[in-house]
C-alpha cells in the first residue's frame, strides 16, 4: 500500500472514529438526562447509527490495546492526527459510559438501555 493510500485510509478511519465518538457522547448525554437511550428514529436509522458507533469505539479501543501490547505504544496519529484523536476520544467515551452507568445505577437502581 502506498503512503498516499495509507494517509487516505487514516483520514477515513480517523474521521469515522471521531464522528462515532460524537454520536456515542450524545447518546450518553441523552441516557443520563432522560434515563433511556436514543430512539430508533425513522426507519431505525438513528438507533442503527448509535449501535454502529458503539461498536466502532469498542473496535478502536481493542485495536489500540492490541497495538499497545504488540509494540509498546498506541495507534499512530495518522494524517491530521485523526486516528490519534479517535483513539483518545474512544477511551474517554468508554470512561464516560462507565460513569453514566454508575450514576444511573445510583439514581434509578438499574442500568438503563
Amino acid at each position: 500500500m502506498s503512503s498516499n493510500d495509507e494517509g487516505n485510509s487514516s483520514v477515513i478511519i480517523g474521521t469515522a472514529g471521531v464522528l462515532s465518538n460524537i454520536v456515542v457522547d450524545y447518546s450518553l448525554y441523552v441516557l443520563k438526562t432522560t434515563g433511556s437511550g436514543l430512539p430508533a428514529g425513522p426507519f431505525g436509522i438513528e438507533g442503527a447509527l448509535e449501535g454502529i458507533s458503539y461498536l466502532a469505539i469498542i473496535g478502536i479501543v481493542g485495536w489500540s490495546a492490541l497495538t499497545k501490547a504488540k509494540t509498546g505504544s498506541g495507534l499512530p496519529a495518522g494524517k491530521f492526527g485523526l486516528v490519534g484523536a479517535a483513539e483518545g476520544l474512544s477511551y474517554l467515551s468508554i470512561l464516560a459510559g462507565i460513569v453514566v452507568a454508575g450514576l444511573n445505577l445510583s439514581e434509578f437502581g438499574y442500568i438503563s438501555n
